[in-house]
């Protein structure tokens, strides 16, 4: 075997979660050689956020990990030392400012996810990371001093190994599904991958009829398990469903429900959620007084997107160009109620190609939490959305890859 090819630290993937650990690994004075199967380093990182990079969310770890879920309580320790104030003030000593939005989210202050990522292989050269590229690994085995892995035409050797692959979201950025693979060859359970932030298709036809429509601020509920779920955010229309953040928040608690073709699960869309239904009769009551000759169509665009206006009335069951003089009392509370709760049949999600970031992965009880090593192969390190973690719109994602690597690369430099 090349000299060269053996390493302490061997990472497979370099992406945020892989790209943060050889930094933190290196930090401690662990030679660290990264695999990555693209030509470039960050491939996914560079399309996050619509290529302006969410950072992270600028909340206290308390409430990052309750948002977090079922798997908030495994990423507590990683998220308490590696914070979102940690983040930022990391990515600020690389040169990267960053920019708290009004609702909490964190972009670097260019707006260019090409800034953080070039920060983080800067960061990591500086550090002697070796990077390889276009080496896509096709087996791990382990070795009497650590593990052995196998490219298409070299091996490599290291005494310790990070597997930070991702999911199987947007396979053509690299993420297709080898970590899990890996991991479940080294004796790791691994829990089915499913769609997560993505959007939801529905049952009902009429949404075609607004595709493209967006609504800035709206939300959503559901009943799951008699536990009622919102999401709250914008959200567009599609030919078939619903998109947009809040669409995608929602997504992370249906999709283990999912596909649902017989029995559709019922979701309610209240397009107005800073208005009460008693607020918008009385509303529409007095735009009614001010122009009494106007359509019904024309009255509720005032407050309305027209196209959604065509939506309401029909499943009011009134005529959008009714004067609205007209108006009989039932069929207005008709109207306030198909804006307030304007019912919606999902039936399953769009391909977890298409998603986000993917729900499931390698099993949390089978990784140490205050190290990211795993309990069941001595040496062996996860980071990132290859584990069963996944959080909501808004930078919580890349916040575990942060958390997570970081841990990681410390830890296997100095355990």
């Amino acid at each position: 075997m090349n000299e060269n090819n053996k390493t302490q630290i061997c990472i497979i993937g370099a992406g945020p979660a892989g790209l943060i650990a050889a930094i933190f690994a290196a930090r401690e004075g662990a030679s660290v050689i990264i695999l990555e199967s693209n030509p470039n380093p960050g491939r996914k990182l560079l399309i996050t956020g619509g290529r302006r990079c969410n950072l992270t969310h600028h909340t206290e770890p308390a409430q990052l990990t309750k948002l977090y879920g079922k798997s908030g309580k495994f990423l507590s320790f990683c998220i308490y030392k590696f914070s979102p104030d940690y983040v930022q003030d990391f990515f600020a000593k690389l040169g990267v400012d960053t920019k708290i939005e009004p609702d909490g989210c964190v972009f670097p202050k260019s707006y260019k996810a090409e800034d953080v990522n070039n920060a983080l292989i800067r960061e990591a050269k500086k550090l002697k990371v070796k990077f390889v590229h276009n080496k896509p690994v096709r087996d791990i085995s382990k070795s009497e001093n650590g593990f052995l892995i196998q490219t298409k035409d070299e091996q490599y050797s290291a005494q310790k190994l990070i597997i930070a692959t991702g999911g199987v979201s947007y396979p053509q950025t690299g993420s297709t599904g080898d970590g899990y693979r890996f991991a479940k060859n080294l004796g790791h359970t691994i829990t089915e991958p499913k769609a997560s932030l993505v959007p939801l298709i529905a049952r009902e036809e009429w949404t075609s009829k607004l595709a493209g429509t967006s609504i800035a601020n709206m939300k959503i509920s559901a009943n799951i398990e008699n536990k009622k779920i919102t999401t709250l955010g914008a959200l567009v229309f599609t030919h078939n469903g619903i998109g947009g953040p809040a669409a995608q928040d929602m997504s992370r608690y249906l999709t283990d429900f999912l596909p649902a073709r017989k029995n559709p699960i019922g979701i309610t869309l209240d397009l107005v959620p800073d208005l009460k239904i008693e607020n918008i009769e009385n509303k529409i009551i007095q735009l009614i007084d001010e122009n009494p000759k106007k359509k019904i169509e024309n009255i509720l665009a005032e407050f309305l997107p027209k196209r959604v206006v065509s939506i309401v009335c029909e499943l009011a069951g009134c005529d959008s160009d009714t004067p609205s003089a007209q108006l009989k009392k039932a069929v207005r509370k008709k109207i306030a109620n198909a804006i307030k709760a304007m019912p919606l049949s999902v039936v399953r999600t769009k391909a977890i190609e298409e998603a986000t970031v993917t729900r499931g992965g390698v099993n949390l009880s089978e990784i140490n939490p205050k190290t990211m090593e795993s309990k069941v192969c001595e040496n062996l390190y996860f980071a990132g959305e290859v584990i069963d973690a996944d959080g909501p719109c808004g930078g919580y994602s890349l916040q575990i890859c942060w958390s997570t690597g970081a841990l990681a690369g410390t830890c296997a430099a100095t355990e």
